[in-house]
């Protein structure tokens, strides 16, 4: 029986955004800053012991430079091979990640500009 509460969570997302993380010579401080998510969270989610949300994977994403898609697997959000999404709901970033005609890099631009959409629509 696994120690970690989320199971293989942590040990794929956890120990990936860890070794993203040191790849690009970054403390987990210096990460949550330029993720914008608490140190503690950014903690948690590498220990396996919290599942973050798409949004926060994608400032992940941003903060490492590594694209949100390759986190949303890690995450069991998207399937590596067939995405499939998890309910009938529309989701503008799990479209965008499952597009086959985008490079990562197209990804990442129009992800970038519609969470800056986002940001100037009131929350209700």
């Amino acid at each position: 029986m696994s120690k970690n509460p989320l199971n293989d969570l942590g040990e794929s997302l956890g120990d990936y955004l860890r070794d993203q993380r040191t790849s690009a010579k970054l403390s987990l401080r210096q990460l949550s800053e330029l993720a914008g998510v608490s140190n503690p969270y950014l903690s948690q989610i590498e220990r396996g012991l919290k599942r973050p949300s798409a949004e926060i994977l994608q400032q992940l994403a941003k903060g490492l430079e590594v694209s949100a898609e390759s986190l949303y697997v890690r995450a069991g959000i998207l399937d590596a091979e067939h995405s499939t999404p998890a309910s009938d709901a529309p989701d503008v970033r799990r479209a965008i990640a499952q597009d086959p005609v985008l490079t990562a890099r197209q990804k990442k631009t129009l992800l970038d500009i519609y969470e800056s959409y986002l940001e100037d629509v009131p929350r209700q």
